[in-house]
């Protein structure tokens, strides 16, 4: 059977990771953006991350451009918007497609998994947030709306 640790990434900073290396771990899986309404929304995925981190939460960030062109900037400029702004030091990642044939295989695996809205795959915006439980299966797909103070009790639940 196939998990979200069977797929790998690369790093903001270019370098490739194995997300293997989250194994044992609760995953918040996000695509996100810097231009877009819901970007506050990086405060408070930082504040789960900071809340539950040595509890075992990661959250992983995936920049996406595939909205409304609100990801404009290079991997270098994302960093540093999202440190400077919202001081986010989890895991952030280069930025990808989630939708499309170009789109990353852990989001393919993501969609599948969790199907959204009347079992659409698609994502529709930034800020889909995925929740993804220490064996590496989805458990859950939440709304781009979907503030993450109102997911802190289903990750409770994981950790």
């Amino acid at each position: 059977m196939t998990t979200v640790f069977d797929f790998s990434a690369t790093a903001i900073d270019g370098k490739p990771v194995d997300l293997s290396a989250y194994r044992g771990k609760v995953l918040l899986i996000v695509n996100t953006a810097s231009k877009c309404g819901f970007t506050p929304q990086y405060k408070g995925l930082q504040k789960l991350f900071e809340q539950y981190r040595e509890r075992g939460l990661e959250v992983l960030g995936f920049p996406c451009d595939q909205f409304g062109h609100q990801e404009p900037g290079n991997e270098t400029e994302i960093s540093s918007f999202c440190e400077m702004n919202f001081g986010v030091n989890f895991p952030l990642f280069a930025k990808i497609d989630v939708n499309g044939k170009d789109a990353h295989p852990l989001f393919a695996h993501l969609k599948t998994e969790a199907p959204g809205l009347l079992g659409s795959e698609g994502i529709k915006w930034n800020f889909t947030k995925f929740l993804v439980d220490r064996d590496g299966s989805v458990v859950s797909r939440y709304a781009p709306a979907t503030s993450p103070d109102a997911i802190a009790k289903d990750i409770e639940a994981l950790l």
